[in-house]
């Protein structure tokens, strides 16, 4: 019959024999490894019960730390499926993409700031009738209004020439900003009260400001049209700055909507000037006015 095995110390190997002092559970430093090959040790010696040795195997460190699967185990777990596409994040940002979110929160967090009559709880709420008075001073519906009213009862041909390209310009502004406003469809402040005077569908979105465009282009047509004094002058001008800071005041639009519509109105004024109506190029249009 064959001798067991000896180890080191001259000590047979029996199956289930107390590990070596270098085992992690008397605290050697053989580590894992060391373990694990005196247990195949152990499970090769003649007479070695070989699921005592699987149980030992199993209580290796390397084992309960999970680096190694066990032999008869199951197929490694599947991958998680990949986020959707609107789910992932965006690592790396365009410089455009970065600039434009700056912008936009730059806007809103100025456009709450200077909201200050948005309500009548608000720091300046007690200007807020004032400033609803001067919202209807540049509303669309008052200024059509006036404009057929003094065309009808014009009787010169310059003036009823200047009339009727100034009612051309504000049916031209109210189609483009109702045209954009229904493209870009950008939501009011949060801040703003629905109390305006006399809205639309679209009047439900905020850019452009319809006002700032209206203001703009009826202050530079004043200005290329009629003669006016200096002060006057200087007072329309007024008018249309003072129209588009009230619109962020009263919280019903934010910077960047006024901004765009100042540049679309004074914009606006370059193609009533460039398509200007008279009767040498539209003289149906005079003609059928004038049997009125």
């Amino acid at each position: 019959m064959p001798s067991p095995r000896r180890n080191a110390e001259g000590r047979p190997l029996t199956a289930c024999a107390p590990s070596s002092s270098g085992s992690p559970a008397h605290g050697g430093g053989g580590g894992g490894g060391r373990f694990e090959f005196q247990s195949l040790l152990s499970s090769r010696a003649p007479g070695a019960d070989p699921t005592c040795a699987r149980l030992r195997a199993s209580e290796s460190p390397v084992h309960r730390r999970g680096s190694f699967p066990l032999a008869g185990a199951g197929s490694s777990p599947a991958l998680p499926p990949p986020l959707p596409e609107e789910d992932r994040m965006d690592l790396n940002p365009s410089f455009l993409g970065i600039a434009l979110r700056s912008l936009l929160a730059i806007d809103l967090w100025l456009s709450k700031k200077l909201g200050v009559c948005a309500g009548e709880s608000s720091s300046w709420g007690s200007v807020r009738p004032l400033m609803k008075l001067l919202e209807v001073s540049g509303h669309g519906i008052p200024w059509l209004l006036g404009t057929l009213y003094c065309l009808s009862r014009s009787d010169s041909c310059a003036g009823r020439e200047v009339l009727m390209n100034l009612l051309f310009s504000l049916l031209l502004d109210l189609l483009l900003v109702a045209l954009i406003k229904g493209l870009v469809r950008r939501r009011r402040p949060a801040h703003n009260q629905m109390d305006m005077f006399f809205t639309l569908s679209v009047d439900k979105y905020s850019f452009p400001s319809g006002h700032a465009t209206r203001a703009a282009l009826v202050s530079r047509f004043i200005l290329n049209h009629l003669v006016l004094a200096i002060p006057l002058r200087v007072l329309v001008v007024l008018w249309a700055f003072i129209l588009g800071l009230s619109r962020v005041m009263l919280g019903r639009h934010n910077v960047t909507d006024v901004a765009f519509g100042f540049f679309l109105g004074y914009m606006q004024y370059s193609i009533v000037d460039y398509c200007w109506l008279s009767p040498h190029n539209a003289p149906v249009l005079f003609v059928l006015w004038n049997q009125q």
